[in-house]
Formats: C-alpha cells, sequence, structure tokens
C-alpha cells in the first residue's frame, strides 16, 4: 500500500496546476476568438484600435468586438461560475455527485425563461419598451432567485438548515416545476417552441455586451466571495460536529453556500440558458489531481470551468460548420460518460 502523499506535495501541485490552467486559459481565449466562420482574422488589430493604437477594418471590428469577444466572455464566465458552484455543492454535500441544479436554481430559472417566452408577447410593447429584449434573462434570474428562497424556507426550522431536506425538496420543487413548464410548452407557438428548444439545451450564441453588463457584476461577485467559504466547507467536510469544533457554524456557512450558488447559477442561466454537466465534472476532476483543499479548490475550479466550456465553445462551432450546435449538447456528449464513471466509481454515495 502506498503511503499518503504529503499535504505539501498536494498544494505545490494544485499552485502549479493553477498556474498551468492559467496559461491555458489565454491560449483557449485566443482559440475562441480567432475561430469562427465569418472569417476575421485580426484580433490584436481590432484591441488595438479599441484601445486607440490604431485603426481597423469596419469587418473584423464588428465580428470580434460585438460578436466573438463577449461570446468568449460570456463562455468563461459562466463554465467558472457553474464550476465554483459545483464545488461549493460538492463541499457542503459532502458528496461528489452533487450539483447546483439540487438547490432548485436551474428549474426555477427555466420556469421563468418559460414563462417569459411564452407569456411575454401577451404584455404591450409600449409598457416594456427597450427592457422586452431582456425580459427573459431577468425573468430567469428572477425564477431562480424565488426558488432558491422557498427551498430554504421549507429546508429551515428552528433557526437550523437540513440538507437532506434541502435536496428532497429541491426534487419536488424541480417536478412542480418541470409540470408548470409543461403547461406553458402546450401553448406555446410554433416560434415560441423553437426560442424554448434553444434556451433548454443552452447556447452563447446570443451574447452581447447589454446582457453582461446585467449579469457580470453578479457573477463576478460569486467568483470573488467563493473562496471565503473554503475554511468552513474544509471544516464541514469533517461533518458538522467536528466543524463547530473548528469555529465553523455549519448554519452560517450554508446560508452564505445557498445564496452565492442562487446568485451565480441564476445570473448564468439567464445569460445561456441550461447547461449541465460542468459543475460536477470539473470539482471532480481537479479532487482525483490535487486534492481535496478548498482554498486550492476553488480558484482552479473557475480556471477550468471556463476553460471547459470555451472548448466547448470551440467544438459546437466546427462539428456541423457553417451551422453551430447549442453548447449544453455539446457538455451533455462529454459530461454524461463522465458522470457515469463518477456514479460507478462512487457507488457508496449514493447508497442511501
Amino acid at each position: 500500500m502506498a503511503a499518503p502523499r504529503p499535504a505539501g506535495d498536494r498544494h505545490l501541485r494544485a499552485r502549479l496546476l493553477g498556474l498551468g490552467l492559467c496559461a491555458t486559459l489565454i491560449g483557449v481565449m485566443a482559440l475562441s476568438l480567432h475561430l469562427g466562420a465569418a472569417g476575421a482574422s485580426d484580433v490584436l488589430g481590432v484591441l488595438a484600435a479599441k484601445a486607440g493604437l490604431g485603426v481597423a477594418d469596419p469587418r473584423d471590428s464588428l465580428i470580434i468586438w460585438n460578436i466573438r469577444l463577449p461570446r468568449m466572455v460570456t463562455a468563461a464566465l459562466v463554465g467558472a461560475a457553474l464550476a465554483v458552484s459545483g464545488t461549493v455543492m460538492q463541499g457542503l454535500f459532502r458528496n461528489p455527485l452533487a450539483d447546483p441544479g439540487l438547490v432548485g436554481v436551474s428549474a426555477g430559472a427555466g420556469l421563468g425563461a418559460v414563462a417569459a417566452i411564452v407569456l411575454g408577447g401577451l404584455l404591450p410593447v409600449a409598457l416594456l419598451g427597450p427592457a422586452s429584449a431582456g425580459l427573459t434573462p431577468v425573468a430567469a434570474f428572477l425564477g431562480g432567485w424565488l426558488s432558491t428562497f422557498v427551498l430554504y424556507r421549507i429546508a429551515t426550522q428552528g433557526g437550523r438548515t437540513s440538507v437532506a431536506t434541502l435536496l428532497l425538496a429541491g426534487i419536488a420543487l424541480g417536478a412542480l416545476t418541470g409540470a408548470l413548464t409543461g403547461v406553458l410548452v402546450y401553448r406555446a407557438s410554433d416560434s415560441q417552441l423553437r426560442d424554448l428548444t434553444f434556451w433548454n439545451m443552452g447556447s452563447v450564441a446570443g451574447a452581447s455586451w447589454a446582457k453582461l453588463v446585467v449579469a457580470a457584476p453578479v457573477i463576478l461577485a460569486g467568483l470573488c466571495l467563493a473562496p471565503a467559504l473554503a475554511r468552513g466547507l474544509d471544516a464541514v467536510s469533517l461533518g458538522e460536529a467536528v466543524a463547530v469544533h473548528l469555529g465553523v457554524d455549519p448554519q452560517r456557512l450554508k446560508r452564505r453556500a445557498i445564496v452565492l450558488v442562487a446568485a451565480t447559477v441564476g445570473a448564468s442561466v439567464a445569460l445561456t440558458g441550461g447547461i449541465g454537466f460542468v459543475g460536477i465534472v470539473v470539482p471532480h476532476l481537479l479532487r482525483l489531481v490535487q486534492g481535496p483543499a478548498h482554498r486550492f479548490l476553488l480558484p482552479n475550479a473557475a480556471l477550468l470551468g471556463a476553460i471547459t466550456l470555451l472548448l466547448a465553445d470551440c467544438l459546437s462551432r466546427v462539428v456541423i460548420a457553417p451551422a453551430e450546435l447549442p453548447i449544453g449538447i455539446v457538455t451533455a456528449a462529454l459530461g454524461g460518460p463522465f458522470f457515469l464513471w463518477i456514479l460507478l466509481r462512487n457507488r457508496a454515495l449514493v447508497d442511501v
């Protein structure tokens, strides 16, 4: 039997891995900006022109600055948000099969989006004005927050939140929102059904600076605050009783973790629709490589999550070029087999 690897070795490996992920992320970002059916390739010229250091071709400037750059930023932010949220949920539930969808954010956000797509047309355009274009992402964000609030109230009794109740209530709420979504889909028109299909598959093709201005601050705030949960998640992984002796308040940790996941995942779903498996696969893969310490796991998960979704987006553009696959199909095709491998490898963790 091999001797356990010293913590110092794992921490050094985690730091080196972080540096490698940073370099990889820069390379994948460059690939994302260069890749596309339009053929615009003067990325540096466009960026220099925006900085006032030259003049770029108007066509290249339009494609790179208004289409590819917001798409790249959206994919990176959403990938990082989903991976960090998955890491937090797995640490909180002490189970590598936990997913941000367990707290009801994705189900509630999906219902909000479907309601906006199907029922938004019933509202007069004059009432919404310029806000009509952003109705779907705003409704998705509010739906995610509302479902999380309801779940938290159900699972909290006497000032204590039961993780098991939260999980079971999340399953029940997912079924209820699925039923309500089905009712709305049943009365949707053909054009609305097409919008709903692409929303449910997930896509970054509709990314824009206007959407990022609304959602990016929420995601960035969540990514910046997540490392503050690292010590608490490490303590809770030993059990709540041990965490209390280590000076960690498990109840406060649950509140902060749930609010953080609700905010980041809600904003992510509002930007791109439903994208699965990133929140499960990325943190589990990192634990295999660098160990379970969350102070290294959380930042590296953000980097690897961004890389994963950027690569999935690049792949979605070339598989059936010049057409594009929804990015949710790519992540499901790659993440599904990996999830089954995790499930088979951790059978004991799902035996309840």
